[in-house]
């Protein structure tokens, strides 16, 4: 009889809180959901610029912390693991925040460096692809703060971590609504900048399998399908034509902000950034599909995962202690 014990990882990213509870097989390592939840609460906000967390930022990542904490206690979690990524590790005042979220949920926040969140992703990833390819995949989580690409086949073999996402670039070049073509010009130089350093890092040109993840690639993969309404279980494993999710990423940064606010998949938090995150994810595309090509092996079809770095999180909660803890607050 299998032994299925019950975890829950928390994701804290620069735009988002995510939390997944889910229920552990100890033989196969396989997760089966319980419950997922997301807040848009943009801890980043102005990070990049001013190198601190705004209060207000800090009001509403912790208040859904302390929710969280609650819908543990309810599904009865036995291990719990709360990681943080590229706002924490960047913010100057950053011991406020986790003293937070040590007496929300009484165990020790993890302020995790980008090779391990890129790792985290491609485990994530890997958990819940149903036709892995023979071989080396390439993932890429596209953040708010940081984009990861890690290549392997079974397991990650080369990581790298950019320091740019969605919110960030957003933050330092799209400002205008929509952006002007000196603000895509100075964006798109920022992006193929770091894609150039990261391509000494990861050798895009032998995968064989490109695989999406992250909110700003499931939203994107929405408008390709033409969604009326975001549905999870239709954008998870899809295989699309790399053409089309590149007219899907020009059709989101030319809209107004106003225009994609009216589409019915589009959570609110995203209406303002889901620009920059389909310019970066174009870029990525790109990239993969010239490296690729130049090896005679073109990539032609990507896939969407709505598994990613959370189901990573909740994965390796298995080897922290048990949980809860005796929370303060």
């Amino acid at each position: 009889m299998a032994e299925i014990v019950r975890t829950a990882g928390i994701d804290c990213g620069t735009n988002s809180l995510r939390l997944l509870i889910a229920d552990v097989d100890l033989a196969t390592k396989r997760l089966t959901d319980v419950s997922r939840q997301m807040d848009v609460v943009r801890l980043g906000q102005g990070v990049d610029r001013s190198g601190w967390f705004a209060a207000e930022a800090l009001t509403r990542t912790l208040e859904a912390t302390r929710h969280y904490a609650q819908l543990c206690t309810e599904a009865g979690v036995v291990h719990l693991r709360f990681v943080a990524t590229s706002a924490t590790r960047d913010a100057a005042n950053r011991n406020v925040f986790l003293d937070g979220v040590r007496r929300a949920l009484g165990i020790e926040p993890e302020v995790i460096d980008g090779l391990e969140e890129a790792h985290l992703s491609f485990c994530g990833a890997l958990s819940g692809l149903k036709n892995p390819s023979d071989g080396p995949c390439l993932c890429v989580d596209l953040g708010g703060g940081s984009t990861e690409l890690v290549l392997g086949t079974g397991r990650a073999e080369f990581a790298y971590s950019m320091d740019v996402g969605c919110v960030r670039l957003t933050e330092r070049h799209l400002k205008s609504d929509p952006p002007t073509p000196a603000e895509l010009r100075a964006a798109i130089e920022d992006v193929d900048r770091l894609l150039e350093d990261a391509s000494r890092h990861v050798p895009m040109s032998r995968a064989t399998m490109l695989i999406g993840l992250g909110g700003s690639i499931t939203t994107i993969t929405a408008h390709a399908l033409g969604l009326e309404r975001y549905q999870p279980e239709v954008i998870d494993g899809t295989r699309l034509a790399l053409d089309r999710m590149l007219r899907a990423c020009q059709e989101l940064w030319q809209a107004t902000r106003a225009a994609r606010s009216r589409l019915g998949y589009m959570h609110p938090g995203r209406v303002d950034v889901i620009g920059a995150g389909a310019l970066v994810w174009s870029r990525v595309l790109e990239a993969a599909r010239r490296q690729t090509a130049a090896v005679g092996q073109a990539l032609k079809t990507v896939v969407t995962s709505e598994h990613d770095i959370l189901d990573g999180i909740a994965l390796s909660a298995l080897d922290r202690p048990a949980w809860p803890a005796r929370r303060t607050a």
